[in-house]
């Protein structure tokens, strides 16, 4: 039975395994557990603050869990770019979760968007839902970019948002449009396509 996580105890853990000498497919592994116990994690009623730590975690799996090509990074030093575009429901949650981590030898960090056309340079793009309205006009923009388009608007996975969060059971699940992380030049993980419902068209 799924339980609660502590979060920022679970990252703690895991960044203090970072200086231990240990296999990397341990701590993969340890990683995987994490993300699998997340995934059942929010609680009834669901707590707004609650929620967006876990999606900030979330975030920063997939950042693990998604391969980008090398021309998706300007050199070997180039940061991970999550970014959050319109209102931003995260707070400082996200750039806690973040800070001082590294995933696939570049350092990650947290930029904001007011509108799409500013994004120069995104490898992980969570859309508000205050985008819902544009929503279309902002994935057309991002088409054929090596960006991970993430968001919690109904119905985005057909409409080619890549990962959508969706509540079920007073869990966060998630559904992926494998097509258009394909069609952006991305690999997912077989670990995050297994713990996701992956779509094509016809689900919200």
């Amino acid at each position: 039975m799924c339980g609660g996580a502590d979060w920022k105890s679970a990252k703690q853990q895991i960044g203090n395994l970072r200086y231990r000498v240990l296999p990397w497919s341990l701590v993969f592994g340890i990683w995987t557990f994490l993300f699998w116990l997340l995934l059942c994690a929010l609680p009834a009623p669901a707590q707004t603050s609650r929620e967006y730590q876990i999606k900030a975690v979330f975030l920063f799996n997939f950042a693990q869990f998604t391969e980008w090509p090398p021309t998706a990074f300007e050199d070997k030093a180039s940061p991970l770019v999550i970014g959050v575009l319109g209102a931003d429901p995260f707070g400082g949650i996200l750039d806690d979760t973040v800070r001082n981590e590294v995933v696939q030898g570049r350092r990650l960090v947290v930029e904001r968007y007011r509108k799409v056309e500013e994004i120069k340079t995104c490898h992980i793009l969570y859309i508000g839902a205050s985008e819902a309205n544009r929503l279309d006009h902002h994935l057309a923009m991002l088409k054929g970019k090596p960006v991970l388009t993430v968001s919690d608007i109904e119905g985005s996975a057909p409409r080619g948002v890549m990962i959508r969060f969706y509540p079920e059971s007073n869990k966060i699940r998630l559904r992926i449009n494998l097509d258009a992380a394909r069609a952006a030049n991305l690999t997912l993980s077989a670990k995050l396509l297994k713990a996701a419902d992956v779509v094509g068209s016809g689900k919200s």
